[in-house]
């Protein structure tokens, strides 16, 4: 089981307190605000600091956040019940805010703000939750050994002449499971076994790491494409490391579909909880990470892609290029991840 941490963020003047569980009690009876949220968050990035110093500060609102891997707090929600503290619940990928919904823990909310920031794709269509950032899951290649001129498609990956050269991570994996999910949708049960058998069958090796190892498999010549997110890539470019920028100047990437429905998209997101005891705070929360200050805050501080139009991507992933992105209902693919898995585990990918 993953480890759980807590920490609380307070605005006290034009400074915010970010302050250990055992700093609580005394900081937070010394504030007066004007009430608290709490938050249950399964994104582990510092730069998401920010983001609850800028709601505090503009708010007034203190932030208790608790932090784990996301199907521990969906367990610990569960546990809670009636008694459960928590107010929104933050998380990755559409297929564990599509779990967390069907465990009946989250309540549908109605904001003409969040309806009009985000896209519908990229919403559960009765309020559930809500997309905040895009992650695009695209191709990998080995610049020495392929042509990305012979590139195409995720169902292309299945073609002969790419056997024994596909590199990517578990089954298990949600991103895998989420990317399964929309091409069940568009392909029915049936195709979708085939794809899997053909992707399996083309393996260079058994799944394993994640998805920065897949991405230096192919710059170690292990395989010639790999499957990622393109953040991992990012911070890869970013890096100080000499290995790291080693494998920069090997690997191109590839943004496939761009012919028919374009690249598969995925999300974190946020929901506000069943039982939250501060529902007013908890929608103005995911309000505020929809705002333009914050979408900026997650497009430079992870790397990812913004849901709000007219928010500029970081630099260095605009640098991977402009793409058409799949526009299926997020809903739709996490709705679909639990079928996914089993045609994955009947296809053999381990």
């Amino acid at each position: 089981m993953g480890k759980m941490t807590r920490r609380v963020f307070i605005a006290t003047g034009s400074a915010l307190a970010a302050a250990t569980v055992g700093q609580l009690g005394r900081q937070a009876s010394a504030q007066q605000s004007r009430g608290v949220v709490n938050l249950y968050s399964a994104r582990h990035y510092d730069t998401d600091d920010s983001l609850y110093q800028s709601f505090a500060e503009a708010t007034g609102y203190r932030i208790n956040l608790v932090e784990a891997e996301a199907d521990q707090l969906i367990e610990r929600i569960k546990s809670e019940g009636a008694n459960s503290p928590a107010d929104v619940l933050v998380t990755v990928d559409a297929g564990r805010l599509w779990r967390a919904q069907e465990e009946g823990i989250l309540q549908p909310t109605r904001s003409s703000v969040l309806e009009s920031a985000i896209p519908s794709y990229l919403r559960e269509p009765d309020g559930h939750w809500f997309g905040l950032t895009k992650r695009a899951r695209v191709l990998y290649y080995s610049k020495d050994r392929v042509n990305p001129a012979d590139l195409q498609s995720y169902e292309d990956l299945v073609n002969a002449k790419w056997r024994g050269k596909i590199l990517v991570r578990s089954s298990t994996n949600v991103y895998n499971q989420s990317l399964t999910g929309s091409i069940l949708h568009v392909h029915g049960a049936q195709d979708t076994e085939a794809w899997v058998r053909g992707l399996v069958a083309n393996f260079a090796r058994p799944p394993e790491g994640n998805d920065t190892a897949q991405i230096k498999a192919v710059a170690a010549g292990q395989g010639d494409i790999a499957i990622a997110n393109t953040y991992y890539f990012a911070r890869l470019v970013k890096s100080t490391d000499p290995a790291d920028q080693d494998v920069v100047n090997k690997v191109g990437i590839f943004f496939p579909n761009q012919r028919d429905r374009g690249t598969h998209i995925n999300i974190s997101g946020a929901g506000v909880l069943k039982n939250a005891k501060n529902r007013e705070a908890a929608v103005r929360f995911i309000e505020h990470l929809a705002s333009r200050q914050s979408q900026e805050i997650f497009a430079k501080g992870n790397n990812e892609y913004p849901v709000l139009s007219g928010v500029a991507v970081d630099s260095v992933v605009a640098g991977f290029g402009s793409f058409k992105e799949d526009e299926l209902n997020a809903a739709i693919y996490g709705r679909n991840n639990a079928e996914a898995l089993r045609i994955m585990d009947r296809g053999g990918w381990a």
